[in-house]
């Protein structure tokens, strides 16, 4: 990363530089040095994904600064341009304050925070039915200002716990049952929360106070890489977009015309756009998943069966999610102009070479009539269709796809899928 940085004209910098396939790389590896911290954690997919991204995010803004910090010494004393390898020597201490000290503690609250996540995702299910009650590790590590909330007891709809919810500070153990209501009087309110303000004085800037399973984020958004206004942004808080087009978005609450506010806003646009490489081969063949896709759709092993046969054939391949109709509307704004690609009002499940095409699995158990449903679905995404071979003869198939070119129906490609392996049964100019 720091390769990219010395490659930086003028006196300011670039904040695209955190688009840039090394600046992307370290964010990528910080981050998921930060989601390990949580993998063997029990949660859903979904709380997963989110804190992944909570993740990414605070990578980037983190990546911004230390890129920030670091471009000053690209001059030497006199204002001249250094040699890199002095350059690199001299920078040689951020990377081990940020990379070594401050992630050694923001790894250990990210674990906290994921555990609680899922630990709030558990108390859902149940609801009020229990109470919560915040609990120190109990020994003599415990910190008096924590001690304090020791034994609070309050409903789970308590806003309470939006803001002592556990984590509390960097390297919190504190936790939260789920107790019988029967067993334990409620605190009361007045007094749970001067009991908090006491647990937190420390915490003069706010920076602890969220909680990890509602906001469903490891990091909340206001920390030491932020400013305070972050608590009042609504893009920060996921109630807008960054790529809508001119005049077509919601009025954001508050987002300063700054340095960091457009490192944030790129860090987010780059994240939306993230792909995660699932498989790679010698002949840069390679399988990539957009971190929206979801491993529990029925189809998923399928598209990856589809996906690792084009990789091997040295193909870069990308998996896209499945969309609702306003995120469709985003994903035209953001991905398509990311590939350069033109969005017609369709999200194909595949991107092969720059080149859509659409899976179709079976609609009915009528061959035929499963085989006419699966091409007239897949047009409606893409004209180069994947279909997963029915008990029918190629002659058949070939016939029915003719079928639809004399409708109007302009059809470029149509695999069928036999297994493992796809085979190419129709193209357009070739038959």
């Amino acid at each position: 990363m720091m390769s990219a940085l010395f490659r930086q004209k003028g006196a300011t910098l670039n904040i695209d530089i955190l688009a840039s396939d090394e600046a992307q790389d370290f964010i990528e590896t910080h981050a998921s040095v930060l989601d390990t911290s949580f993998r063997q954690v029990k949660i859903s997919e979904g709380m997963r994904r989110r804190l992944e991204r909570s993740d990414y995010i605070f990578s980037g803004i983190k990546t911004f600064h230390e890129l920030n910090e670091a471009f000053p010494s690209l001059l030497d004393e006199n204002g001249n341009r250094k040699p890199f390898e002095r350059f690199l020597n001299d920078v040689r201490k951020i990377d081990e304050t940020y990379n070594i000290n401050y992630l050694r503690a923001e790894y250990n609250f990210v674990q906290a925070s994921a555990e609680m996540a899922a630990k709030w995702e558990g108390f859902a299910e149940d609801g009020d039915r229990y109470n919560l009650q915040y609990r120190t590790a109990g020994d003599d590590k415990v910190r008096p200002e924590h001690a304090a909330l020791n034994g609070v007891t309050l409903p789970m709809s308590d806003p309470f716990w939006e803001s002592y919810y556990p984590p509390n500070g960097w390297g919190c153990r504190c936790t939260v049952v789920q107790v019988r209501k029967s067993k334990y009087p409620v605190t009361p309110q007045d007094e749970a929360t001067a009991r908090g303000e006491e647990a937190l004085q420390s915490d003069t800037k706010g920076l602890f106070r969220f909680n990890a399973g509602k906001q469903q984020k490891t990091v909340p958004d206001y920390n030491p890489y932020t400013i305070r206004r972050c608590n009042d942004c609504d893009l920060a808080k996921g109630k807008s977009t960054l790529a809508l087009g001119e005049g077509r978005g919601e009025v954001l609450a508050f987002i300063p015309e700054n340095e960091l506010c457009a490192a944030c806003k790129l860090v987010r646009k780059c994240e939306s756009q993230r792909f995660q490489t699932k498989k790679q081969y010698p002949n840069e063949g390679k399988v990539q998943v957009h971190q929206l896709v979801n491993p529990a759709d029925s189809d998923y092993e399928k598209l990856m069966q589809v996906a690792d046969f084009f990789a091997r054939q040295g193909k870069q391949v990308r998996l896209t999610p499945r969309m609702s109709r306003p995120q469709k509307f985003v994903y035209q704004n953001i991905y398509h102009s990311l590939m350069g690609t033109k969005y017609e009002g369709k999200c194909p499940d595949l991107l092969i070479d720059g080149k859509w095409y659409e899976h179709e699995g079976f609609a009915t158990d009528n061959p035929k009539r499963a085989f006419r449903n699966m091409v007239t679905h897949g047009l409606k995404q893409s004209n180069r269709i994947i279909i997963d071979r029915p008990d029918l003869t190629d002659g058949y198939m070939i016939r029915s796809i003719y079928g639809h070119i004399r409708q109007g129906k302009d059809i470029k490609e149509v695999w069928v899928a036999e297994g493992e392996k796809l085979r190419l049964l129709y193209k357009k100019d070739r038959q």
